[in-house]
């Protein structure tokens, strides 16, 4: 299998992986420059920086870069010395680069304005952005051409394609409170973990849902997940703002560390 095409398929599925090329080569060492190893989000990895134990951290690396979404370099000095168990005698030194190749995914469960403003924002921010709504009319590709997949089917049939979602971000914005507990059943149904979930409304609409899914045994973890508002408050009313805001709290939660992270706050 080739590693590009790989790679391409991975993007156009939104499965996450990382890449490891080998940016420096100094002395002996079994890893040449430019090599490179896709790592997939299950582990398992294509193509080959050299073997042993460096490739098998930079696997772990590859992992967590997964995880965080942030680049990250590593380099390893090949000798008993620094690395006692390897049983390395080589001598040289590698660096290898390892960073995330699949762009994020936002899923939008509706295809109104709000969903459709956050396609574009999202897209020129180079999000991988995914349509939902059981109305063809409003999972038309020709609606949202900033979307790169839109899905026209029931909730529980969206939600059955993308679960369990643990890598992607999800928005909840369809066109009414039943609706929206639909799509929210299901996502707790199905065992979505999402990295977000938010639901698009007021406080006291929150509150009105969490207490049907409460009643009917959602886990409480599950409701704890569910984010709202949605976007950082800068006083956002129309739907572009409303991208604007929400599209802005995604690259902070994948950007900035959390312990770095101050909310946006509007001056009077």
């Amino acid at each position: 299998m080739d590693l590009f095409e790989e790679i391409v398929r991975m993007r156009d599925s939104g499965v996450p992986a990382a890449l490891c090329t080998v940016l420096l080569a100094r002395g002996s060492t079994p890893g040449k420059e430019t090599m490179k190893m896709l790592v997939r989000v299950d582990g398992s990895t294509l193509g080959s920086i050299g073997g042993g134990c460096v490739e098998e951290d930079c696997r772990q690396l590859g992992l967590e870069v997964i995880a965080s979404e942030r680049a990250a370099t590593r380099s390893f000095s090949l000798n008993q010395k620094d690395l006692p168990e390897s049983g390395l005698i080589c001598g040289g030194q590698v660096t290898v680069l390892v960073e995330p190749v699949v762009p994020p995914t936002l899923v939008l469960f509706g295809g109104g304005h709000v969903s459709g403003a956050a396609a574009r924002v999202a897209r020129e921010c180079d999000w991988r952005v995914v349509v939902c709504d059981e109305r063809q009319e409003y999972a038309d590709p020709a609606k949202h051409p900033a979307a790169s997949l839109c899905l026209a089917m029931s909730w529980k049939e969206a939600v059955a394609r993308l679960a369990p979602a643990e890598h992607h971000s999800l928005v909840v914005a369809t066109r009414g409170h039943k609706d929206d507990l639909e799509v929210l059943r299901e996502l707790a149904v199905q065992g979505c973990r999402p990295r977000y979930l938010g639901l698009l409304g007021s406080r006291a609409k929150k509150a009105t849902l969490d207490r049907v899914l409460a009643d009917e045994g959602v886990a409480p973890d599950f409701i704890a997940r569910i984010r709202t508002p949605i976007g950082l408050p800068i006083g956002s009313q129309s739907a572009g703002e409303i991208a604007v805001s929400l599209v802005a709290e995604l690259v902070q939660l994948r950007r900035v560390p959390a312990e770095k992270r101050q909310a946006c706050s509007v001056t009077p």
